[in-house]
């Protein structure tokens, strides 16, 4: 408690202290690692590598080629690491060693989507593609790797670069965590491409700002039998129907209005002939809530409402949240003194009128689990560019990515970590 208390007031007056910071030259600082990362070489080094792991997409806990990418850069920047982390996983290590110690993420995997946009550097593997841009994010973490091994002797303490597996409902970090690569470490930053935002941009808010997320599976069993001796079966299909109707009854009556939970059924399996009562229904769907303990809530009773819906209806229901497969996301919530720190990195770099403040959306994200052990700041960087038409919504099989914000990320968590360093390192924590 001590710890964050005093954490808290030094980053409160060091966020205060930003003109002054800009004078003492922080501001020239940062604005020289924008110059760097948008020199002709250096840029265009950054988009070889995007377009290589934009060729290859891998799945989660499969980034093998991914992994072996981000090695070589690394090995030809002369930065240590550690792999595999959560089986494909790379954690490198820059600087001092000693305290303070600060995380910076990337995620790596790709989607099981057909690439749809005619290029030349279009997916190689069938039916995967980096439709959600992990292939900028782990381009802007080298490239920040980059930037601080350039400054490795000036640093005032570590900066570990995770670049982490199976974010894409795998849980990633999660492993990533579970074997300890960021034991001791006080904080973390991390990006998320956005097409919704102008190249140029970041975004972010204070507290929640995306959703927890479970998913769940259903399967009602009742008695089959022809649709003309309805009496002689238990209809599953009309228990499942209720069911899933009683389902959208607990938002919208067990929920305060104000606060954000959703549940939304996104399949349904029966039979497959018009006259007869099949035996079985399976459905499922996801589950999502802006706090931890609402989306706990929600799973308790969906639980409850389709066991007793089944019941009514002389069936009986077995409900499956798949948490061995795919462990339910908290909610990410940023630490504020975090988010305040990043925002006023963010508006050195890029001007104030370019970092906006933004509403929390029901999307889940595996940082989360980040923020659940370390102060953290999440953040969304802009990559819609009219004349690229890169404004396709992520996971879409046309989304296109500007390559211009790859300069702007990488200096950004160059930045952002080598102040958090340097204003601990001041204060003696």
């Amino acid at each position: 408690m001590e710890f964050i208390c005093g954490w808290l007031l030094m980053l409160s007056a060091f966020v205060s202290g930003t003109a002054g910071a800009v004078e003492n030259g922080l501001g020239s600082e940062v604005g020289l690692l924008m110059d760097t990362a948008k020199e002709a070489e250096f840029f265009g080094w950054m988009r070889s590598v995007r377009r290589r792991i934009h060729e290859y997409p891998e799945l989660a806990f499969e980034e093998h080629k991914t992994s072996q990418i981000i090695r070589s850069e690394l090995d030809s920047l002369g930065i240590e690491y550690s792999w595999p982390v959560a089986k494909t996983g790379v954690v490198a290590s820059i600087g001092s060693g000693k305290q303070p110690w600060f995380s910076l993420r990337a995620d790596m995997d790709a989607l099981p989507i057909q690439e749809l946009v005619e290029w030349e550097h279009k997916s190689k593997y069938n039916g995967k593609m980096h439709a959600c841009g992990h292939d900028a994010h782990v381009t802007m973490l080298l490239g920040a790797a980059r930037l601080l091994q350039n400054k490795r002797d000036e640093l005032k303490g570590t900066v570990k670069l995770v670049f982490q597996p199976g974010e894409e409902g795998h849980a990633g970090a999660y492993h990533v965590l579970k074997e300890g690569a960021l034991d001791d470490f006080q904080a973390i930053f991390g990006l998320h491409v956005s097409p919704g935002m102008p190249t140029g941009t970041v975004g972010s808010k204070p507290g929640p700002l995306l959703a927890g997320a479970a998913r769940f599976s259903a399967v009602i069993k009742g008695k089959g039998g022809h649709a003309a001796s309805p009496h002689v079966g238990r209809d599953p299909v009309l228990a499942a129907s209720l069911a899933i109707l009683a389902l959208q009854q607990i938002v919208s009556r067990e929920t305060d209005p104000l606060e954000a939970r959703v549940i939304t059924v996104g399949f349904i399996e029966a039979g497959q002939a018009a006259n007869v009562i099949p035996e079985t229904v399976r459905f499922g769907g996801t589950l999502r809530s802006l706090t931890t303990e609402g989306l706990l809530y929600i799973q308790q009773r969906v639980r409850q409402v389709i066991e007793m819906q089944a019941a009514v209806h002389r069936c009986t229901a077995t409900i499956d949240f798949m948490e061995e497969k795919l462990t339910p996301y908290p909610a990410t919530v940023n630490d504020e003194a975090m988010y305040e720190h990043a925002k006023s990195i963010a508006e050195i770099l890029l001007g104030q009128p370019n970092v906006h403040l933004l509403p929390a959306t029901m999307g889940a994200e595996d940082f989360s689990f980040y923020a659940q052990k370390m102060p953290a700041a999440f953040f969304f960087i802009g990559t819609k560019n009219e004349t690229l038409k890169s404004d396709k919504p992520l996971h879409s099989p046309l989304f296109v990515m500007d390559e211009e914000a790859l300069p702007i990320g990488a200096a950004l968590h160059a930045a952002v970590a080598i102040s958090y360093l340097e204003s601990h390192a001041v204060e003696g924590l």
